[in-house]
């Protein structure tokens, strides 16, 4: 069974149809891509990405200067990926996480560690659901929580304030939502509180206090230190990185 993976790469003229017992996902950087999946022929390109099902055929075919994000993910983090299109229409949300993960995984300096590239893709795979699935969550109450950590994650009180908005109580929200999305409520909310740091640090000109302010740290030392410990980078190394 393979592990959950993200890394950027660019595609030779032509690849052989070939096969692999996880998901791919094909995320467009930079050129185009003409990809043949099953029955179904198209293109990752600006506008659109492409999801490969397991064990299903497919080639490749690349045209000049290209590259793309490719994520492999084992088929029990993505159980609705059979059900989507192969070719997903991408919108601003989405683009704007392909841009964090492309900064995640242009430099070596800042290569995401194994367990951070499995959080990445939950998320990942989690707004593609949202965006294209015709088979929603049978229990909303988890889905009204989800959405409303990704709105106000930056509160103290966001994991018990998410969980009475759902009409659930904690420990419940932590089984629904380890049920859902295989990982804990106080995990995504740490992963949406690293990724929009990430973004403020690398797209704008807060100050590293007024960063930790904005993700919910009151404190710029515990701030920095989960920051370091997450992405194995002190936010003012990412700050310099992106001038």
């Amino acid at each position: 069974m393979t592990d959950a993976k993200l890394c950027l790469k660019s595609y030779q003229p032509l690849t052989n149809t070939h096969q692999h017992d996880f998901h791919q996902l094909v995320l467009p950087v930079t050129g185009s891509l003409a990809l043949e999946i099953g029955t179904s022929s198209g293109q990752v390109n600006t506008q659109q990405a492409a999801i490969i099902c397991a064990n299903e055929n497919h080639a490749f075919e690349g045209c000049g200067d290209n590259q793309f994000i490719v994520a492999d993910i084992p088929v029990q983090l993505a159980p609705a990926f059979s059900k989507l299109p192969v070719f997903i229409t991408l919108d601003d949300n989405i683009r704007r996480y392909i841009d964090f993960l492309q900064g995640q995984l242009s430099s070596p300096q800042t290569q995401p560690n194994p367990l951070l590239q499995r959080q990445m893709l939950l998320l990942l795979v989690q707004l593609l659901d949202d965006k294209h699935s015709q088979y929603p969550l049978y229990d909303k109450r988890v889905e009204t929580a989800r959405r409303y950590l990704e709105n106000s994650f930056f509160t103290k009180t966001a994991l018990a304030d998410a969980a009475s908005h759902a009409g659930l109580s904690p420990r419940h929200l932590r089984q629904l939502f380890n049920q859902y999305y295989a990982i804990a409520p106080s995990q995504y909310l740490l992963e949406l509180k690293m990724q929009a740091a990430w973004q403020l640090l690398s797209n704008s000109t807060l100050s590293i206090q007024q960063v930790s302010e904005r993700c919910g740290y009151s404190n710029l030392s515990a701030f920095s230190d989960r920051f370091q410990k997450h992405f194995s980078h002190c936010p003012s190394n990412v700050r310099r990185l992106s001038k």
